[in-house]
């Protein structure tokens, strides 16, 4: 209970020196100021409470806009990291990560990232119902570290930065696209020519 304490107040002091808010938007409000969300589970928690999030700071989500974020992937793990004096306590480590995407026009690749997000509980035989309580609870807290990180991030980006890497995504494809027909038109020069087909002479 201790570690769990410690880390809320540990996050909780963190994200203030960063300025991060939930809502109202301030001296740190969003650049970005349009956003398509998108998720597997498009009802699941982490995109709902992302989404409440960007709105609640003046940004517009919808499907028209010129960049769309994609919530990959999001994963949990759950190991043991230690034994306690007593055999029906342990210490269990829980870890959830998050994959995301950038598209931008074209539908071109802009950027990706994980974000992670980590505690460790004390699972005590003895009190399942309280293990199991707090269980859920840093689990909601994890996700919700989660959320916070990803909009940290997202407020640093600016509309010039994401031009910037669009400019350099079509160049890639670009770059990309002429090497394949550089190498169509070597490959078919540096076919052998095939010698005409001979007939014997009419007698």
């Amino acid at each position: 209970m201790m570690k769990r304490n410690l880390l809320v107040i540990g996050l909780a002091t963190l994200l203030g020196a960063c300025g991060f808010h939930l809502r109202g938007t301030g001296e740190h409000s969003f650049a970005i100021k349009e956003i398509d969300l998108q998720a597997r589970d498009s009802y699941g928690e982490t995109v709902k409470q992302l989404r409440t999030v960007l709105e609640d700071n003046d940004v517009r989500v919808h499907n028209g806009a010129p960049y769309r974020l994609d919530l990959v992937k999001e994963t949990e793990q759950q190991r043991a990291a230690s034994s306690t004096s007593s055999t029906r306590s342990a210490e269990y480590e829980l870890t959830n990560k998050l994959d995301y995407e950038i598209h931008g026009e074209k539908n071109l690749l802009l950027l990706k990232d994980q974000i992670e997000a980590q505690t460790v509980f004390v699972h005590d035989a003895n009190n399942l119902n309280g293990s199991d309580a707090e269980s859920v609870q840093l689990r909601q807290e994890l996700r919700r570290d989660l959320v916070q990180q990803l909009s940290l991030r997202l407020q640093r980006l600016t509309p010039a930065q994401l031009e910037q890497l669009q400019q350099e995504a079509e160049a890639k494809v670009q770059a990309e696209a002429e090497a394949a027909a550089a190498a169509r038109r070597a490959e078919q020069q540096s076919a052998p020519l095939q010698s005409p087909i001979q007939f014997p002479p009419a007698r």
